[in-house]
């Protein structure tokens, strides 16, 4: 099959999001975790608290801006009339990349400790926490059609003249448990760590404060998507909670 120049600049696209959406997320656990990583939520220059504060609320707001506001039906709609329908999700996927880049890159930090676990055995089971909410969050990416959530799906379906394909729901495994395990997991990775400084503090406030807004709005168009398939979901399964309804 003939690629051609534009199918071409479409797969260059989606290798290049795809590529530095892994790099965040690796980087981004080692970042939160303070583990193997030349800048973390807990080092680099530091301060005074009020200009740490001021930077890192600034870089948390940015993320959250663009996150949530490109994930919008009536963003998609509007900037579709720019980006080549394709690459509009790598695109976006770009962009949050590129946003969580300049996050680690001037986070600054706040050491002032908030707790300290000193108990050898509490401080193993926190830390074992933090893995395993990364782990959830991992099984339940993989859980979705990975292709599809990182745009890679819509470019190949472009470069080898496929109809556009349905977006799909995923309700198996842990969507069984919880509407969004990914945000669960994440959410328990953000709080659990034996040395919580007024940095992470900080840090794990705002991503939280995004994640549970972000969550409203993203339900909100799952609804338009899905109609009532995903109302009836909603009844069955809660939201963020793994408790049965």
């Amino acid at each position: 099959m003939m690629v051609t120049p534009r199918g071409t600049a479409y797969l260059v696209c989606g290798v290049a999001a795809n590529a530095l959406f892994a790099f965040v997320a690796i980087y981004g656990i080692a970042f939160i975790g303070n583990v193997a990583a030349p800048k973390t939520v807990d080092s680099g220059l530091v301060v005074p608290w009020p200009r740490a504060v001021f930077v890192d609320t600034l870089l948390i707001l940015a993320f959250a801006v663009q996150h949530s506001g490109m994930a919008r039906v009536s963003f998609k709609r509007w900037s579709m009339r720019i980006v080549p329908a394709p690459i509009e999700r790598s695109t976006y996927i770009l962009c949050a990349s590129l946003l969580l880049v300049l996050l680690y890159w001037l986070w600054l930090p706040i050491p002032a400790p908030v707790w300290t676990v000193q108990q050898p055995l509490l401080r193993a089971g926190i830390t074992a926490l933090f893995w395993a909410g990364w782990i959830v969050t991992l099984l339940a990416a993989a859980a979705t059609n990975q292709l599809e959530m990182t745009g890679f799906r819509q470019i190949l379906d472009a470069v080898q003249d496929r109809p556009k394909r349905a977006l799909t729901l995923t309700t198996s495994g842990l969507y069984r448990i919880v509407r969004h395990p990914i945000y669960v997991g994440t959410l328990v990775a953000f709080w659990a760590t034996p040395d919580m400084t007024f940095g992470h503090l900080l840090f794990a406030a705002g991503a939280t404060a995004y994640t549970l807004l972000g969550t409203v709005l993203e339900e909100r168009d799952l609804v338009r998507i899905f109609g009532d398939g995903y109302r009836d979901y909603q009844r069955r399964i809660r939201m963020l909670l793994p408790f049965p309804k």
